[in-house]
């Protein structure tokens, strides 16, 4: 029997799989979906709505349940080996996860949750058991899709399975809502999987501006260790190839080539961790900053925490996001809050994060040398990089986890009513 949830959701069943938001975003499996879920969840309970995060177990040192935040408890469920498990071994343990799932809904008074809201196709599987099951609406959110991802491959990295993208299908059908971060993912999701355009609605991920601020830039250099001087090209993410930390070292290279007297003052942090098929090689973005001479100007940093990844968007003179496909790009969003100019790849949610000549440069394709001269226009040219970081601090306004949760409650409201008039 379906049953009303009312005006607000009390209680919701928030499913992540394949990732932890108590994972270190920045290396595995973890970036900005974690961030994600974890921001959502909290300003959700502000509103009065708790939230129960589900999760695979990584490691048999972690508790059962984990207080994230008041009203946000992170629950980690036992489902195959805690390690050496890769992403794409998931689905074999769908089911044991999924069992645990309702074993602890199973445990509560009936109607405990109400509503289900999944992040990314392996949740959304689950999801869609537990909807059924319990008689809630469900909400999927994407995050990526395998028809997006495979039609802009990365050079050196894998295909989606065709299994990914049955799965998907079967998951944008359940849905009673899907979540998309911008329009154009909302557009994909209508034109590459058929979804009922009433079902799809766009809301924008947020930045947390107490955390991704303006702040003196001298001050935080000398506390990472940097010239003052110095002109700071920074990456930050996962080390794969869908996010191509290579294709900033290229342009560097180039970029040295034609203007070698840059190289005394250049410094570029690669900020993270290898990730994905990036697994395969480890060292292979340390080989090629060798192998292009750049020993001398890339430094490795290994994942950091948020209030220290803050600093280093501060620190940094521009942050590149060179991804081939990217639903939203949460790290450009969190450097232009610092006051950070973004040069980014002219692709996927990067074209609604970055406005092109006024918080950042976009750039068509991947080529070294158009990067390149994207990269030295910000370098050489002090005047449109203090107007583009001005610029940016602006464009990051427009996100906001506050205004985020807002409109995922509505959201939630829709799925109530599209269940109801499906029941």
């Amino acid at each position: 029997m379906r049953r009303s949830m009312g005006p607000w959701a009390r209680r919701v069943a928030m499913i992540s799989l394949h990732t932890s938001p108590l994972d270190q975003p920045g290396t595995g499996d973890a970036g900005g979906m974690n961030v994600y879920v974890v921001e959502l969840a909290k300003r959700l309970a502000a509103r009065g709505v708790e939230v129960d995060v589900f999760t695979r177990a990584t490691t048999s040192s972690l508790p059962p349940t984990v207080l994230a935040a008041d009203g946000v408890l992170v629950r980690h469920i036992t489902a195959g080996p805690f390690e050496g498990l890769a992403k794409a071994e998931l689905p074999g343990q769908m089911c044991v996860f999924a069992r645990e799932v309702l074993r602890t809904e199973a445990a509560h008074p009936v109607g405990h949750y109400d509503l289900v809201h999944s992040h990314y196709w392996l949740s959304g599987q689950v999801g869609a058991l537990a909807r059924d099951r319990w008689g809630v609406p469900l909400v999927h959110s994407m995050h990526t899709m395998a028809k997006v991802k495979n039609d802009a491959l990365a050079e050196g990295d894998t295909a989606e399975p065709e299994g990914r993208v049955i799965g998907e299908q079967q998951v944008v059908d359940a849905a009673d809502m899907l979540v998309a971060n911008t329009d154009i993912e909302a557009k994909q999701l209508i034109e590459l999987y058929d979804a009922d355009p009433g079902r799809v609605e766009v809301v924008h991920p947020g930045v947390d501006l107490d955390v991704f601020r303006p702040r003196d830039r001298s001050t935080v250099r000398a506390a990472l260790g940097l010239p003052l001087d110095a002109s700071v090209l920074m990456f930050a993410g996962r080390i794969q190839p869908l996010k191509a930390p290579d294709v900033l070292l290229r342009a560097v290279a180039v970029l040295l080539e034609q203007s070698p007297g840059l190289r005394s003052r250049l410094v570029v942090p690669v900020v993270g961790g290898p990730s994905g098929s990036g697994l395969d090689h480890p060292d292979s973005l340390a080989d090629l900053a060798r192998d292009l001479g750049l020993d001398d100007v890339v430094r490795f940093v290994p994942p950091v925490g948020r209030e220290e990844l803050a600093d280093w968007c501060v620190a940094a003179d521009l942050v590149a996001v060179p991804s081939y496909n990217e639903s939203f790009g949460l790290v450009a969003v969190e450097a232009q809050a610092s006051g950070t100019p973004v040069v980014a790849t002219a692709v996927g949610g990067l074209t609604t994060v970055v406005r092109d000549g006024v918080s950042g440069l976009l750039v068509e394709g991947h080529a070294p040398r158009d990067w390149a001269g994207a990269l030295r226009r910000l370098v050489t040219d002090d005047e449109l990089r203090m107007r583009l970081a001005a610029g940016a601090v602006q464009q990051a306004r427009e996100f906001s986890w506050d205004r985020t949760a807002d409109r995922t409650l509505d959201v939630y409201e829709q799925a109530q009513s599209a269940l109801a008039v499906a029941s």
